[in-house]
């Protein structure tokens, strides 16, 4: 898999929720560190994604923001 993108960080799904619309999967990349994407369920069927399964975030943005309270 080669990409433009350099954020790439492998991880393993540790929960799936699919919605008609939308699914939310939550990678654990390290112990207790999750990222959370929420894709497309029509993209997450072409993954074939599956809890325990390697998967990778990959991370392509053109604005970061921060907050504080």
């Amino acid at each position: 898999m080669k990409l433009s993108a350099r954020n790439v960080i492998k991880g393993t799904i540790k929960s799936i929720k699919k919605g008609p619309i939308s699914t939310l999967v939550t990678l654990e990349i390290a112990p207790g560190v999750e990222v959370v994407s929420v894709i497309t369920s029509e993209g997450a069927g072409s993954l074939k994604l599956k809890k325990g399964q390697a998967a990778y975030a990959i991370i392509k943005a053109s604005n970061v923001m921060v907050g504080v309270d």
